[in-house]
């Protein structure tokens, strides 16, 4: 089956596009192969899928980042 790609355009700040380089570069250094920041944000949309992640009851960005700290801790602690 073909996998049809689409294109999203997201505006970030400074310290987020820096945080973006540096896994990148820490990629790079420690494999010799850097991550792109579309192979990085990929990965957190797809862990976000596999836990599940809902937006349901969600007002704002921060609301958001505390429901997937909640379930990030529960993916990673064991609980299923």
């Amino acid at each position: 089956m073909e996998t049809i790609y689409h294109r999203v355009i997201a505006m970030f700040d400074r310290r987020q596009v820096d945080f973006l380089d540096k896994l990148g570069k820490d990629a790079l250094f420690t494999t010799k192969h850097k991550l792109s920041h579309n192979d990085i944000l990929k990965a957190l949309i797809d862990f976000a899928i596999e836990i599940n992640l809902s937006a349901e009851g969600v007002k704002s960005e921060q609301e958001l980042k505390e429901k997937i700290k909640e379930k990030a801790a529960g993916k990673i602690g064991g609980e299923k």
